[in-house]
């Protein structure tokens, strides 16, 4: 069975949900400093004028923040909110279900929003606008439409995928937020952070460390932060040094640039059969033996913006740095 991979953002452990490392209020949140401005006047403007939030379309690459930032909106608000995935939602019925179990202020919570089917989405438009549920009943030439009102409510969409959003969904949100990447500072305060919530004894030397081999996701950096205090309490007595996390980061297969073995065999897919590009995606993915959407979704962004490699419309290509990082000599191609 394929190990699974630890600098995967998309992977859960069964405790790695655990609310006791998420933030609860903006204040508490670290990153993203824009957006926590932005937000915090948009929600103290709500309360004010004793309206729900407009909606809210969150994208960016997985592990960044999103789920939380919901969570941290709806406690802002003093509301409840109410989480469903895209892909769970099959039918308009199930929508619609979600939709009038809704209380007034409450904020819906849609993960991988782009994934919603087109029919499905399409009950989202005059609930988003107006708070009304349309909805038909019986078929062919008995068939009517049934209005339901709403309460006001709050929507609130992630996606890593944000031109897979049909423009007419798009466009009924009122506030857009990208997230970026954190920086290493950001980090090594949340690391630091996760460590007092597990009564753990890190070092700064180690926090940092850590914080530069976590691909500027918080999740990745907990994800991490855990196998490294497993190595430190078998190692050095609960202790986490630079010394234990260097080697349990190297046991990981976890480099000093944050790329782990599948970001190596991808790297040298690229520069060893396809001569550094440029080569298509499908190509690449099947060489690989991965889907096209876990490329796109989590191989790529953390490459392209380290600049390891660049993508075009004749397909990817390595950079010089991707070479260097490899050892392995560059020879600057036709297309380079």
């Amino acid at each position: 069975m394929e190990e699974e991979r630890i600098l995967d953002p998309e992977k859960l452990e069964a405790n790695e949900d655990n609310l006791s490392l998420r933030p609860t209020l903006l204040k508490e949140y670290i990153g993203q400093e824009k957006i926590k401005e932005s937000l915090e006047v948009y929600i103290k403007a709500a309360l004010s004028r004793h309206e729900s939030l407009d909606h809210v379309l969150l994208y960016g690459p997985p592990g960044l923040g999103k789920t939380t930032l919901a969570q941290i909106v709806a406690n802002e608000l003093h509301v409840n909110l109410k989480v469903i995935s895209g892909p769970t939602i099959e039918r308009s019925g199930d929508l619609a279900a979600v939709l009038s179990q809704l209380e007034e202020g409450d904020v819906l919570f849609i993960d991988e929003i782009h994934r919603l089917p087109r029919f499905v989405e399409e009950i989202l438009y005059s609930a988003m606008e107006d708070y009304v549920l349309d909805i038909m009943i019986g078929k062919d030439s008995s068939a009517k439409s049934i209005r339901v009102d709403l309460p006001p409510f709050t929507l609130i969409g992630a996606t890593t995928r944000y031109g897979d959003i049909s423009s007419p969904l798009r466009d009924r949100f009122g506030v857009i937020f990208h997230l970026d990447y954190y920086n290493i500072k950001e980090l090594n305060e949340i690391i630091k952070r996760t460590a007092l919530v597990y009564n753990a004894k890190i070092s700064d030397e180690a926090a940092l460390e850590l914080a530069k081999r976590s691909r500027g996701t918080p999740r990745i950096a907990n994800r991490l932060f855990r196998r490294v205090r497993d190595f430190a309490e078998v190692k050095n007595e609960g202790n986490i040094s630079l010394d234990v996390t260097k080697y349990a980061l190297n046991q990981l297969g976890v480099d000093d640039g944050g790329l782990d073995l599948r970001d190596h065999k991808y790297l040298k897919t690229l520069i060893e059969i396809y001569k550094g590009g440029p080569v298509g995606v499908e190509a690449l993915a099947a060489s690989l033996s991965e889907e096209v959407s876990t490329l796109e979704d989590v191989y790529e962004p953390y490459l392209l913006q380290e600049g390891y490699i660049k993508r075009s419309n004749r397909g990817r290509m390595a950079t010089e740095k991707a070479y260097k990082h490899l050892n392995i000599n560059y020879m600057k191609g036709l297309f380079a």
